[in-house]
């Protein structure tokens, strides 16, 4: 008689150590670098698409970047004044939150702004974006797309048949407006016509120095401001691992 499913053992203990230690390993990394790098910018990203995150790592291959994880992180820094592995990196982590990330470096403030202020690539939106701008199509042949692509085009929502062997757009079709949140259709039309609108760009918005454990705001309002707010919303927020 076969052995029923149910009766299978299977260990519990293996994934969960597993991963443990590459926490455990990611926490003892971020502190080696901690000790090892004269700064700590915090950074931001807008319109995250891995390919130009790996882009700007290869250009940062003399110091660390370390992007997601951001409880980990937190922990290797050290969430209270009582915990932080050095002096006020638990201001560091409080800023640990969304799509940010850590470039620890020995490159100057100078250094980091000049380049990241430059380094700015378009792409292709997503479903979720807003348009920036409005794109409308007008009637006539698509010669750029192969006869095979009609049926596809056509479930998008384009007004689309095939004449004479030939992708035509039957009547004019506005693919969005500017201001739009796009649709999943809406991002493909838009791909499949070429109209790139989402710009990945990497924001500078904390630095600390590890010579002096000096916390620095770069942009926005000023690190005293912030602090004012936070400790007014103390009480509010109790997000515990």
């Amino acid at each position: 008689m076969p052995k029923s499913k149910r009766d299978r053992k299977v260990s519990l203990t293996r994934t969960p150590r597993k991963g443990l230690e590459a926490k455990q390993a990611l926490i003892a990394e971020l502190r080696r670098c901690v000790d090892t790098y004269k700064y700590i910018f915090v950074f931001s990203v807008a319109n995250m698409r891995n390919n130009k995150l790996k882009d700007v790592r290869n250009a940062w291959k003399h110091s660390r970047i370390f992007f997601g994880k951001n409880k980990v992180m937190m922990v290797a820094l050290g969430r209270e004044p009582s915990s932080e592995y050095k002096e006020n990196l638990h201001k560091v982590s409080k800023h640990l939150r969304g799509e940010v990330g850590l470039l620890f470096t020995n490159r100057t403030r100078d250094e980091v702004d000049e380049w990241f202020s430059k380094f700015k690539e378009v792409d292709f939106a997503r479903a979720g974006n807003k348009a920036t701008y409005a794109v409308s199509l007008d009637t006539g042949p698509l010669e750029q797309f192969p006869h095979s692509m009609e049926p596809q085009l056509r479930q998008l929502g384009l007004p689309t048949a095939l004449k004479k062997g030939v992708v035509t757009l039957l009547s004019d079709y506005e693919v969005c407006k500017e201001g739009d949140v796009l649709t999943p259709e809406q991002a493909r039309v838009l791909k499949l016509f070429g109209y790139e609108m989402a710009e990945f760009k990497v924001t500078i918005k904390f630095l600390w120095n590890s010579e002096t454990g000096e916390f620095q705001k770069l942009v926005g309002d000023s690190v005293k401001e912030e602090e004012e707010e936070e400790e007014e919303d103390d009480g509010e927020d109790s997000d515990e691992d």
